[in-house]
């Protein structure tokens, strides 16, 4: 059975939450560095009653919105529990959407989520992430992938995900093993958001890998 505790400090993780949600606007977001960004987190395992829980989501759906982001795992603003949520309108330019697989996602909640990889392609992309703000480098990740876990309300999740929506599931489950987006980063394409929308802009980062000097997948 899961922990109802924080490791860290030994407090009931439904004290945590309440206490994020006494907050007045969006919940903090915990920068890289802090320890809760590196442990991996618990398993969800009804530490948050109903209630909580859907107060907790919904704060969550809030902090993504005005951070703005794509997604936001629980461990990004301190809650050690596999809990994430993602959602995209993806509004971006037809030859983004084209050559990036962007598609509008609606808001999903992804409670205990793993994945794995469907076919051997991959993709590469500059990628964000919301706890290392200011930074992006390239990413290369599976260009399809099956995402199995559960719910806000329990129901089994079982369902692939390719494109743009496979990095971002990719992305926010990752949060939940303790593993940031830089693990997997090309060092060498680490760019400023700055530098990005200066240089690297394209829909595609083959200019930047020629450049900065770093390879791509085949």
């Amino acid at each position: 059975m899961a922990s109802d505790t924080d490791r860290s400090t030994g407090r009931p993780i439904a004290d945590l939450v309440e206490e994020l949600l006494a907050l007045e606007g969006p919940l903090p977001i915990v920068a890289a560095g802090d320890p809760v960004l590196r442990r991996g987190a618990e398993p969800f395992d009804g530490q948050l009653d109903p209630t909580l829980l859907d107060r907790f989501l919904a704060a969550l759906r809030a902090t993504m919105h005005a951070a703005p982001g794509v997604g936001l795992a629980a461990p990004q603003v301190g809650v050690p529990l596999r809990i994430a949520v993602i959602e995209d309108p993806a509004p971006v330019p037809e030859e983004v959407r084209v050559a990036r697989g962007r598609v509008p996602q609606p808001f999903r909640v992804l409670v205990n989520p793993s994945y794995e990889a469907v076919g051997e392609e991959r993709a590469a992309f500059f990628e964000g992430c919301l706890s290392v703000p200011g930074w992006q480098a390239v990413v290369a990740r599976h260009a399809r992938v099956r995402l199995r876990g559960l719910d806000a309300r329990g129901a089994v999740l079982d369902e692939e995900f390719a494109g743009w929506p496979a990095r971002i599931v990719q992305h926010e489950t990752d949060h939940l093993d303790g593993t940031l987006y830089l693990d997997r980063a090309e060092s060498r394409s680490l760019s400023t958001s700055e530098a990005v929308a200066r240089w690297w802009a394209q829909p595609t980062p083959e200019r930047a890998a020629g450049v900065l000097g770093f390879a791509l997948p085949d």
